[in-house]
């Protein structure tokens, strides 16, 4: 029976994770990120493939680098065959690329070359990518450039946030991961290398990516709104009071004149030019954004409705 190790870190890898727990294959162990500072007393907390690790009754290592044979004496201990890697967190010395008999295959959230890097989820939204998908490729020592053995196309639909496409794109891995298996258990596995072509990179995203720019078009912001849920979340400030907007699409300016009352005068960018339908109708660079439900500080989200409540919309600004 195969032995196999597993290395990953967030709530993605979890399907891959329990996917080879169901498959016949031997998990001898996993490689996850040590615990971190989290929650508002910021004590320290398992990464979920930890949490689940420990409840399947699977041994767990936790090294902060793999660089010394100290750090990797636990993968060492294990003898894995295969080395499976999801969104670990940590690049791959030499010294364990070549560990597994079989070397190391990585689930990676984009059709590669496209979005190589640590974001390719959100900048695949962000950028309005209408398919995205996951790649199945066998790591080497650069940052997602393997060779490519799997990969499976997947619609990003216009009103999709991160979070939801990151559920889809995590179950199609994991399933894509057992195909590819079995193909390079049986030696039927064909990697083919990656274009030099089409090559993009997936910056990670900061607070600062959510800062909304409101003379851009409404689509553009559409997407960042999405691409930022759930983390950073975009935010501006309202009438100086700073907000999160969580939902939002963009609508043409014509859309809300007609069915609305809202008065077809220029309006700076940033400015609420109505409430309809449950939206906040605010102009932008180009178009109109229908924010459907935003947060003020230290407050639960709102519909814009419901947030409208207790706001006059007369003079109501964003930036």
């Amino acid at each position: 029976m195969l032995r196999v190790a597993f290395a990953g870190t967030p709530a993605f890898a979890l399907p891959a994770l329990d996917a080879l727990q169901g498959a016949p294959y031997q998990l001898v162990g996993v490689l996850t990120q040590p615990d971190r500072p989290a929650g508002r007393g910021q004590g320290l907390r398992a990464s979920p493939i930890k949490q689940r690790a420990l409840a399947l009754g699977l041994p767990v290592a936790a090294p902060v680098r793999l660089g010394s044979a100290l750090e990797r004496s636990a993968l060492q201990s294990w003898a894995p065959d295969l080395l499976v890697v999801v969104a670990y967190g940590l690049l791959l010395p030499p010294a364990v690329l070549t560990l597994p008999r079989l070397g190391c295959l990585n689930i990676h959230a984009s059709l590669l070359p496209r979005w190589r890097g640590a974001a390719p989820i959100q900048r695949a939204i962000l950028a309005g990518d209408p398919v995205t998908g996951v790649t199945i490729m066998q790591l080497d020592a650069g940052l997602d450039t393997g060779p490519i053995l799997a990969q499976r196309r997947v619609p990003a639909g216009a009103d999709q946030t991160s979070a939801d496409l990151h559920e889809i794109l995590a179950q199609a891995g994991a399933e894509l991961l057992l195909e590819v298996m079995a193909e390079l258990e049986t030696g039927r596995a064909r990697p083919r290398a990656q274009s030099s072509e089409g090559v993009t990179y997936a910056a990670k995203f900061d607070k600062g990516t959510g800062l909304i720019d409101w003379s851009a078009p409404a689509e553009v912001i559409a997407r960042q709104v999405r691409a930022c849920n759930p983390w950073p979340v975009a935010h501006s400030s309202l009438n100086g009071e700073g907000v999160r907007i969580w939902r939002a699409r963009a609508v043409p300016a014509a859309t809300s004149v007609v069915h609305g009352p809202v008065e077809p005068v220029p309006v700076p960018p940033g400015a609420v030019v109505g409430l309809i339908s449950g939206e906040l109708l605010v102009s932008t660079g180009e178009g109109v954004l229908a924010v459907a439900e935003l947060q003020s500080a230290s407050r639960r989200r709102l519909g814009a409705a419901d947030y409208c409540r207790g706001h006059a919309l007369d003079g109501l600004k964003f930036g």
